[in-house]
Parts: C-alpha cells; structure tokens; sequence
C-alpha cells in the first residue's frame, strides 16, 4: 500500500529569473550554509512531524534528485503549474497536505498556527499569511471571517503576504483538473479558503541570481558569501579576481583570471563560464 503523503515541496519550474543559473542547478538545489534550499525546506516540516514528503522535478530532474535525499521525487516532463504539481498527491492525503514554496529560504516556519487553523475552520485551502511588507508582490485580502478573496479585490483586511506555506485538504487536492493548473484559477472553485496570519518570521526568496549572492552574505558570509560580492558553491573553488560572479559546483576559475559578471561550473570536466547579464532583483 502507498504511504499517505503529509508535506509536499513545490520544486518544479523552468528557472526563468535565475537567468543562466538554470543551466547549472535548479532553483532548490542552490545551497546556503552547505543545504540546499529544498532541504532547508524539507527540515523545516520535519521540525513539525511532517515525515512523508514528496516533491515535483521538471528542470535538470536529474540534479534535483541528487539533493532530494529523504524525499519522494515526482518527475514532471511536462509542467503542471503551481496547483496541478499536487496531482501527485492527490489520493494519498489523510488529513491535509503542507506546502511549501521550495526556492524560499526559511529557517523555522509557524507550520504548527497554519495547521490548526486549517483544521478548526475546516477549510478546503489554507494559506499562511504576514502583514504586507511592501514591494512588488501581489496583495491578499480576507474578508473578516478571514476568507481570502479573488485575486484583484480589496476586501476590509490587509493587504497581506503569501508566505509560500499552505495547507490543502484532501476535498481540495480532488478539485484539480487533469493536466496543468494555477491555483489562481482554482479558487473560485474552493468551498473555503482561509488565510492564516502570523508575525513576520525571518524567510526570503532566492528567486535571482543577485537574490542568491545577497543571500549568500547575509546568511552564509563564512560559507557561500565568504567571497565578498559573489556566490561560491561548496564544492567551488575561488581563483582569479572576481566581481559579482557566481560559482557553482565544481567551479575552479584559473587563478590569473579577472572576471566580473559571471557564472563558472564544472561540466564534462570543463570549465564553463556564462555572462550573468544586468542586475537582477
């Protein structure tokens, strides 16, 4: 018999605004202090009793796998969407299905408030929410018995912030249609969907590659950021003079090299060296 499924890592994408990166790793397997982000992940549900855990793979699947350790990986060749990569746990949810958006960075999550939320108010989908901090992310509302409203309506409370945390209940994961969704597109569909609010926790997208060496010095200056202004891969090894480059696994640039703007990684024993391009956000 198949084991029911209890967390669920959404790691499937084409990469787009990691540029160049996605040549090299997916978004989840970038790592930060020595784990990468799909095991930051994954660590962060186990730190709740979430044991079973499954997750999509569609860019450089292969790659993916290699950091997927303690995780059941599902394949996608072609992509599903962010709602339809759950048709691989739907059927095998008892209760309700934690996600979680695998190219975040959080160290600990308040996966503990989502759940009881979700099962007090008996919702379809649960999502966890923080106050809106500004910037370009796009708002939610809630009515005020905390229902989240369509996309685009401005309800009395808010605006908030998807997390990229959400619990969906086995009735939710049935409403998805065969092939490729949104979950925007699904909601209009969802019986009760409630937003969970908590106190803004410490998390961050590592959605570009300016994103990642950022991260890199915040959070991993001795590790990933221990070269000021670039990113270095635990198995890269830095040389030359370099200005905002990323280096990914297996990179070794040669010592005399001066070089700005770039990515450097081992491929079929060769040093590969690909222009980042302008600054991203």
């Amino acid at each position: 018999m198949t084991e029911p499924l209890e967390g669920f890592l959404l790691a499937a994408g084409l990469g787009l605004r990691m540029g160049p990166l996605s040549q090299c790793l997916p978004k989840p397997a970038w790592t930060l202090r020595g784990r990468p982000l799909l095991q930051w992940g994954a660590e962060a549900l186990r730190a709740h009793g979430i044991r079973r855990l499954g997750c999509n793979a569609h860019l450089l699947p292969g790659r993916l796998r290699a950091v997927a350790t303690g995780l059941e990986v599902f394949e996608e060749p072609r992509l599903l969407g962010s709602a339809g990569g759950l048709l691989h746990a739907r059927g095998r949810v008892a209760s309700e299905l934690i996600t979680w958006n695998a190219d975040v960075w959080a160290e600990t999550l308040p996966i503990d408030r989502l759940r009881a939320r979700h099962r007090e108010g008996a919702a379809t989908l649960s999502w966890l929410l923080v106050p809106h901090p500004g910037g370009p992310w796009n708002p939610v509302w809630m009515d005020l018995e905390d229902r989240v409203l369509p996309k685009g309506v401005v309800g009395p409370r808010g605006p908030y912030h998807f997390t990229g945390a959400a619990a969906w209940s086995p009735e939710a994961l049935a409403l998805l249609p065969e092939g490729p969704s949104e979950v925007n597109d699904l909601r209009p569909r969802l019986p009760l969907h409630l937003g969970v609010v908590v106190e803004p926790f410490p998390w961050r997208e590592v959605g570009t590659a300016d994103a990642l060496i950022q991260a890199a010095a915040e959070l991993a200056p001795g590790q990933e950021g221990r070269l000021p202004g670039c990113y270095l891969h635990p198995t890269a090894r830095p040389g030359g003079r370099l200005t905002r480059c990323v280096l990914g696994p297996g990179a070794e640039p040669p010592a005399a090299t001066t070089d700005a703007d770039a990515l450097w990684f081992e491929e079929g024993g060769n040093q590969v060296r690909i222009g980042l391009g302008a600054v991203t956000k």
